[in-house]
């Protein structure tokens, strides 16, 4: 056996131009990644060289995926260059795999300088699907502006990377591997670990288990059905809800992470999570979940398949915050939401005296908050909540705060929520999706809709349908300026504000080389009349989105891809 040290070499590339990454990290189709040359060296070798020298060399940074096509491919050539570059240690999650909120989880507990997470979320996987790259900093949430900015401008010049290609990784086994390398003073370090024990340690600090187990399997115990649509959060479901918690092997399902999610679309929404929802509608099961590829996201049904929006659950567990230990340690330092989800949260937050944050869409706005001690809950309506435990939206922690939830009210879901209405009142809520349009057409139609919203002689405007006349007080585009370091993000979602409080809202969302994803959220709240159809409530203000906008004109479509 050759006990020599491994050579590293440094490889010439070239640039391409297309490695802007969001916050979300780099997502292409997976042949991007595989027929173009060097194209996922250049991003990793890109991410290291954005991380100052000093701070690299003997660090430990933190390697997982959700598991889908390509993800080994990729850990390997991560695993290789990471050696090259001068860090000490990785940690890297079992088989590879690692949900991104237990790598964030990792990452804080191990105190890494960060994490390259292998994730596309929740869009589709296979070989003919999309990969994504994300890096997560020290504080174990997303990338912020700086540091993605950085590693782009290293993308677009970049000439060489370095790798060690003799390096081979077992990541079957659990412990610690050592490697030496040539002109290397210490060994390079992997350590294979269980992230599932990790983050059920976590969350065990989190929730009272032995309260969970009783409404879960105790004498009058609630029943669920818990969809992980074959991501990376099966393996998590069935070792904290089933092993820990007692709930019988049937209520987790989907539970094996799969390359290509089953031929799925593993993201938990009415549309895609449909199996779910037939499955709630006999009122068998008291809650039901759902939650994506990566597990950050989830989705809440009550009995007979009653639906919670994302912006109904935060406010939900705002209002019951106290019923998780963790909160009564700790206590509440603010709320936040995202600038399209709906005011329900508003509402609580006033009532209890509590600081509301209204941010851009991204939870990086939410991890600075929280690393200033200004934020302990926060949600997005795109099925995204969290609290200050990690810097990521959390699925799996947002179901266990609705079972603490039942666990002391012992009422069911529906009744939790419509009592909410009536205490608070209802942000009706709705999102129209329209994907895989045309980039350039709707660039020119949320160009055309910025003109309008910016005329002043737009505002006072009114606009009927029906029987309802909406006259416009405010329309914006949104702007927010961060309270901890004033940083100002502009351009962040096209407002329409109408006199009663209603909303539209127009935002561009998931643009790739050539195909968006155009979105309209519209919210208007009710005091007295909660218990209607949300669509027929909404539905004049939805006419009024779509005739300002034009959007059915403007891009071929009769109607959105998913209504949420």
């Amino acid at each position: 056996m050759d006990n020599s040290p491994l050579q590293v070499l440094t490889v010439p590339t070239g640039p391409y131009p297309d490695q802007r990454p969001s916050s979300g990290g780099l997502r292409k189709k997976v042949f991007v990644f595989q027929s173009r040359r060097n194209y996922l060296h250049n991003f990793i070798q890109s991410i290291f060289s954005s991380i100052d020298l000093p701070d690299r060399q003997g660090s430990a940074m933190v390697v997982g995926g959700d598991g889908r096509f390509f993800n080994r491919t990729a850990i390997e050539v991560v695993v290789q260059m990471a050696a090259a570059n001068g860090v000490g240690r990785l940690i890297i999650g079992h088989h590879g795999i690692m949900s991104t909120p237990a790598a964030s989880c990792v990452i804080r507990k191990f105190k890494a300088i960060g994490g390259i997470i292998l994730t596309a979320s929740h869009n589709p996987g296979g070989p003919d699907g999309d990969f994504g790259i994300k890096f997560n900093t020290a504080n174990g949430g997303p990338a912020n502006d700086v540091a993605t900015h950085k590693i782009y401008q290293i993308s677009r010049t970049i000439e060489e990377f370095a790798i060690c290609p003799g390096l081979k990784v077992d990541l079957t086994t659990l412990g610690k591997q050592t490697f030496d390398l040539e002109n290397k003073f210490k060994p390079f370090t992997v350590e294979i670990v269980d992230s599932v024990e990790s983050y059920t340690n976590l969350m065990r600090n989190i929730f009272d288990f032995a309260a969970l187990k009783d409404l879960l399997s105790g004498p009058s115990h609630v029943r669920v059905r818990l969809d992980a649509m074959h991501g990376v959060l099966g393996p998590y479901v069935k070792r904290i809800l089933c092993e820990e918690l007692g709930c019988p092997p049937h209520s987790a399902v989907n539970c094996i992470p799969l390359e290509d999610f089953g031929g799925q679309h593993p993201d938990p929404n009415l549309t895609y999570a449909s199996d779910l929802v037939d499955s709630m509608s006999d009122g068998f099961y008291d809650l039901g979940a759902a939650f994506d590829g990566d597990g950050d996201r989830n989705m809440i049904l009550g009995k007979h398949g009653f639906f919670v929006t994302p912006s109904d659950a935060v406010a939900v567990i705002a209002d019951n915050i106290f019923n998780i230990p963790y909160f009564q340690q700790t206590g509440v330092r603010g709320f936040a939401r995202s600038m399209p989800t709906s005011a329900a949260l508003d509402r609580v937050a006033k009532a209890t005296k509590i600081e509301l944050y209204e941010t851009p869409t991204g939870w990086k706005f939410f991890g600075n908050l929280m690393d200033a001690g200004r934020l302990s809950l926060c949600g997005e309506e795109s099925f995204g909540t969290g609290g200050d435990h990690i810097r990521e939206k959390d699925g799996l922690w947002a179901v266990l705060a609705w079972l603490s939830i039942l666990a002391a009210r012992r009422q069911s879901v529906e009744d939790i929520v419509k009592g909410h209405w009536l205490k608070y009142g209802r942000n009706y809520f709705t999102r129209y999706d329209y994907e895989d349009v045309d980039i350039d057409a709707a660039c020119e139609m949320m160009e055309d809709l910025e003109l309008i919203v910016a005329d002043k002689s737009f505002v006072k405007q009114r606009f009927a349908v029906e029987e309802k006349i909406y006259q416009v007080e405010k329309a914006d585009n949104f702007e927010y300026t961060d309270p901890v370091d004033s940083t100002i993000y502009r351009n962040q979602g096209l407002r329409i504000i109408f006199s009663d409080g209603s909303r539209i809202i127009y935002r561009l969302s998931g643009t790739s080389s050539n195909r968006a994803t155009v979105r309209i959220y519209i919210d208007s709240y009710e005091r007295e009349n909660v218990f209607q159809d949300p669509q027929v409530m909404l539905a004049p203000l939805a006419t009024i989105a779509l005739k300002i906008s034009q959007l059915h004109h403007r891009t071929g479509r009769s109607g959105p891809s998913v209504i949420t």
